[in-house]
């Protein structure tokens, strides 16, 4: 990776949140992290250039869920990197996340999160919204 990328995490338990934005910086990335999915839809809408990966959260604070903001990510950049994180919702995740996505259920290595987003990153030939 030439250039630092931009990953924003949805993710509204402020412990949760730090840690995986600490993982993933501490892996190279920037970490936009906000806590609900109407945060995360607005700040995709307004096009923040070169955010190349989503890691979300399913349940959420506010009306909508992690499984809507990864489907309106892949409808700006259909080949953008989605790992979802969650404590009850994984047995959905076939019918519900977006093709070629990543599950970690709660608890989980944070290290393993930023490692299977430079994979995703690797087999998504660096697609970004911008």
């Amino acid at each position: 990776m030439d250039r630092i990328a931009k990953v924003l995490v949805v993710e509204d338990e402020p412990e949760v949140q730090a840690v995986v934005q600490q993982a993933l910086e501490d892996a190279g990335f920037e970490a936009l992290a906000v806590a609900s999915g109407e945060e995360a839809i607005e700040l995709l809408r307004r096009a923040i250039a070169g955010v190349c990966g989503l890691v979300t959260d399913i349940r959420l604070s506010g009306s909508m869920d992690g499984w809507e903001v990864a489907h309106f990510a892949r409808r700006l950049a259909p080949a953008i990197p989605v790992i979802y994180v969650t404590g009850a919702d994984a047995k959905v995740w076939p019918s519900e996340g977006v093709p070629d996505s990543v599950m970690f259920m709660k608890p989980f290595d944070p290290d393993r999160i930023a490692s299977a987003l430079h994979r995703l990153l690797e087999k998504s030939r660096g697609d970004t919204i911008s």
